[in-house]
């Protein structure tokens, strides 16, 4: 195996890393850390803090926005298979083609489920 083609791959990992952490320490080291009561309390919004528990969200809001999630990053799929679609060879077309039908079948899925229905 030849690594030399993955050294691209290796140091945009690396240089990613960096770019998240550098500036992290920097501002660690250089920036001033005076921490006193009032800096480390949470902020809501100029109120005081509300006292007892927070609201709770229905659990049905966090199912949405997963699929939500979920369907959007398999619709960005079809972006770069419209933009190729021409010069795709017929085993090209037949995956993509698969991928529509369980893209399809899973969101008829949830949908029987009755995982969207908000009632």
């Amino acid at each position: 195996m030849n690594f030399k083609n993955y050294f691209p791959i290796f140091l945009f990992i690396v240089i990613g890393i960096i770019i998240g952490i550098l500036p992290q320490i920097i501002g660690r080291i250089l920036g001033p850390h005076n921490p006193n009561s009032q800096k480390n309390s949470p902020y809501e919004c100029g109120f005081k803090e509300f006292e007892g528990v927070p609201i709770k969200f229905d659990v049905r809001y966090y199912l949405i926005a997963i699929f939500f999630i979920l369907f959007d990053l398999e619709t960005i799929f079809f972006f770069p298979w419209g933009v190729v679609m021409r010069d795709l060879n017929s085993s090209g077309f037949m995956v993509m083609i698969i991928f529509i039908i369980e893209f399809i079948i899973s969101f008829l899925y949830i949908w029987k489920k009755g995982a969207l229905d908000w009632e």
